[in-house]
C-alpha cells in the first residue's frame, strides 16, 4: 500500500531555557529561582546549538520565551507584579502569556537587556545552521496579562472594552458582568512556605473574565486553567457557538500584529498552543497574510481532534499538526506492552486518521506536556522507546521532535512544587533536570559525566536522526507499507511493523520489533514492488544503525532477519 509524501523534514529539538542551562541541583519543592536556579538565553551557547546540530536537528523550539505570569519579583526592573493566587508554580505557566511583546526576565542575565539577549540567542541558532521555533498562545492570556513593552500605537488586549457585555465581537475578552472572579478553593499557591505580600490577599476581577479553558464563570474549579482568561475571536460561546467575522473582530488584527513582530526578529515558525480552541476561520486569516510577508514561515499546531485535522490543514493553512492521539498514543501502548497494543494501531494512523495528510503530521515520543519515556508512569526504561523512536522519526516526511533530556534518559522523578511526581519535568516551577545536567556538564555540554549507557543511548539518538537527515528515501521519499504483504510469513506478529521508505535513488527497508523478546521474521517485499523497483536476485542490506549486513539469494524469496527485543532495523540496499 503505497503513499505519497512530500519534500523537506522538520527534525526539532524542544528545550526550555529556563530548565536547559541550569546548573543548580537542589531540587527543593516549590523553591525559589534563588535556591533552585534558572537557565538564561545566554547558557545556550555556540557550543550548544553545535552539538544540538551534530545530532541531525534542524530546528530548536525554545519553549516559554515569552513573558508569562510568576511568582518572582521584579518589580524593581518596573515590572508589575502577579498575584500569586492566579499564577501556578512558583516560576509560572509559560502559557499564561503576561506580555505579548516582551520575554521572560528569568532568561536574561540583565533583565534591561532581556529582549537584546533573545534577539542574540536567535541571531547564534542562525549561524550554528539551525531555524528558530516560538510558541503563540492564541486562545488565552494571564489574568494580568498587560503589555508595557508594546510598540507606539499598539492597543493592548481588553483597553477598549465594554465590560458591560458578556459578548461583544467587538471585545478582545468573555465577562461576567456583576460579578467578581473567585480564586478556586484550595489552591495552594507557592506552597506552605512560601511569603508574598500578594498572597491570599484577594485578587480583584470585576466583572469577572472566563477562563481560558471555555469556563464562562466567575468560578472556576482548581482543575480548570483558572490562571488565564479566554480571547475573544468573535464567537458566541453561549449562544449556540454563533460566529461574528465580518467585520473582523479587533483581536485578529492584534494576534496578526503580534506574530509580524516576532516574524520580523527571525522567527522562522510558530508553534500554537491549542488550535482547535480558535476559530479556524482565523488561522484561514492570518496566515496566508503572514506567509504573503514571510514564504519561509512555518506554522505548527497543536492538535487533539482527528476529525478537524483536515480542516485545520486545508483550510486553516497549517504546515504540520500534532499526531498525539494517533501515533503517539499508539506506540505509547506498545512501548508499555500493554496488553492489547500491536502495530496495526500504526497502519490506522496514516490509512485512517491521517489519510492523505501523513506528510503534515509532526511525531514525537516526549513533549513538555507528556510523560518522560524513562519514568515509571510510561516505560521506566528509555531502551524501550527504540523501536517507537524509529517509526516516529522514519514513518514520513512529516516533522519528528525530541524533548530535551529524553535522549539521556532523563525520568523526571520528584514533585517539583506545582508539578507533583507525575512521570514530567515541571515547566511551573524553577527545577533542575538531572540527568541532561550530566550531559550539561556546567556548561561544557560534553557529556562527560554521562554513564556509558547514557552515552549509548544518546549515540542511538545520534544516529537514528542523522540518517532521516543524510538520507534521501527517509527525508523526502515514498512510503511503502509492508504488514499485509508479510502477515503470513514466518515469524511474523502483530508487534512487529515493517515498511519500506524509497526514491529513485535509494530503498531503505524499515523493520522495528515491540515484542520484549527476540524475534526472527523472513521479510518479503511484494512482486509488484519488486518490479516497479527494477529489484532481483543477490540483494546485501546494510542496517544504517550499526553497520551490520544482512544478505539474500533471492530478493524475490524474502530476506531472513533477526531482532533484538525492542529494536529495529534500517536495511539499506
Amino acid at each position: 500500500m503505497e503513499q505519497p509524501q512530500s519534500d523537506n523534514k522538520l527534525i526539532i529539538y524542544q528545550l526550555l531555557p529556563r530548565l536547559f542551562g541550569n546548573t543548580k541541583t537542589l531540587n527543593k519543592t516549590y523553591g525559589s529561582v534563588e535556591e533552585n536556579g534558572v537557565g538564561k538565553f545566554n547558557d545556550i551557547s555556540d557550543k550548544a546549538l553545535q552539538e544540538i546540530k551534530k545530532m541531525g536537528f534542524t530546528h530548536v523550539w525554545f519553549t516559554g520565551v515569552l513573558e508569562h505570569a510568576t511568582m518572582t519579583d521584579y518589580t524593581p526592573y518596573g515590572i508589575n507584579s502577579d498575584d500569586p493566587d492566579v499564577v501556578k508554580g512558583r516560576a509560572g505557566s509559560p502559557y499564561a502569556i503576561k506580555d505579548y511583546y516582551d520575554v521572560d526576565p528569568d532568561l536574561a542575565v540583565n533583565v534591561k537587556n532581556r529582549m537584546a539577549e533573545y534577539q542574540a540567542l536567535i541571531n547564534r541558532t542562525h549561524a550554528s545552521g539551525l531555524k528558530v521555533i516560538m510558541d503563540l498562545v492564541p486562545n488565552h492570556v494571564a489574568r494580568t496579562y498587560a503589555s508595557d513593552a508594546k510598540p507606539a500605537g499598539v492597543r493592548d488586549f481588553g483597553q477598549d472594552d465594554d465590560k458591560t457585555k458578556a459578548f461583544d465581537p467587538q471585545n478582545d475578552f468573555y465577562y461576567i458582568p456583576g460579578q467578581s472572579f473567585v480564586v478556586p478553593a484550595g489552591y495552594n499557591a507557592g506552597g506552605d512556605n512560601f511569603k508574598s505580600p500578594l498572597k491570599n490577599h484577594g485578587f480583584d476581577e470585576n466583572p469577572a473574565k472566563a477562563t481560558g479553558n471555555d469556563v464562562f464563570s466567575a468560578t472556576p474549579a482548581i482543575n480548570d486553567w483558572f490562571e488565564t482568561i479566554k480571547l475573544n475571536y468573535g464567537v458566541d460561546y453561549l449562544h449556540a457557538r454563533k460566529t461574528y467575522f465580518d467585520p473582523v473582530p479587533p483581536l485578529w488584527n492584534k494576534m496578526y500584529d503580534i506574530l509580524h513582530f516576532w516574524s520580523e526578529k527571525g522567527i522562522d515558525a510558530f508553534r500554537c498552543d491549542m488550535v482547535e480552541m480558535v476559530p479556524m476561520e482565523f488561522w484561514g486569516w492570518v496566515i496566508p497574510r503572514l506567509k504573503a510577508e514571510n514564504p519561509q514561515l512555518i506554522f505548527i499546531g497543536e492538535a487533539y481532534n482527528t476529525a478537524l485535522y483536515n480542516n485545520y490543514i486545508l483550510n486553516g493553512k497549517f504546515d504540520y499538526l500534532y499526531d498525539k492521539v494517533g501515533l503517539y498514543d499508539g506506540i505509547k501502548r506498545l512501548t508499555r506492552d500493554e496488553p492489547n497494543a500491536t502495530t496495526w494501531d500504526i497502519n490506522r494512523v496514516w490509512n485512517h486518521d491521517c489519510s492523505g495528510i501523513d506528510q503534515h503530521m509532526l511525531r514525537f515520543m516526549e513533549n513538555h506536556d507528556e510523560q518522560r519515556i524513562a519514568s515509571p508512569y510510561f516505560a521506566g526504561n528509555p531502551w524501550l522507546a527504540v523501536p517507537g523512536m524509529i517509526v516516529t522519526a522514519t514513518l514520513s516526511t512529516g516533522p519528528v521532535m525530541v524533548y530535551f533530556g529524553q535522549e539521556v534518559g532523563e525520568p523526571a522523578q520528584g514533585a517539583e512544587g506545582f508539578s507533583g511526581d507525575d512521570g514530567r519535568t515541571s515547566i511551573f516551577d524553577y527545577w533542575g533536570v538531572p540527568e541532561h545536567q550530566k550531559w550539561l556538564n556546567n556548561g561544557k555540554f560534553d557529556g562527560t559525566q554521562l554513564s556509558d549507557d547514557q552515552k549509548r543511548l544518546r549515540d542511538f539518538y545520534s544516529i537514528l536522526l542523522n540518517a532521516v537527515y543524510n538520507n534521501e528515501a527517509l527525508r523526502s521519499g515514498k512510503f511503502y507499507e509492508l504488514m499485509m504483504a508479510n502477515e503470513r510469513q514466518p515469524g511474523f506478529n502483530q508487534r512487529l511493523y515493517l515498511y519500506l521508505r524509497y526514491t529513485g535513488k535509494q530503498r531503505i527497508l524499515v523493520v522495528t520489533n515491540f515484542n520484549r523478546s527476540q524475534q526472527a521474521i523472513q521479510v518479503k517485499l511484494p512482486d509488484d514492488l519488486l518490479k516497479q523497483l527494477n529489484l532481483s536476485g543477490k540483494q546485501q542490506l546494510t542496517d544504517l544503525l550499526t553497520g551490520n549486513t544482512y544478505n539474500t539469494d533471492d530478493i524475490s524469496s524474502g530476506v531472513n532477519i533477526s531482532l533484538h527485543a525492542s529494536s529495529g532495523v534500517l536495511l539499506q540496499f
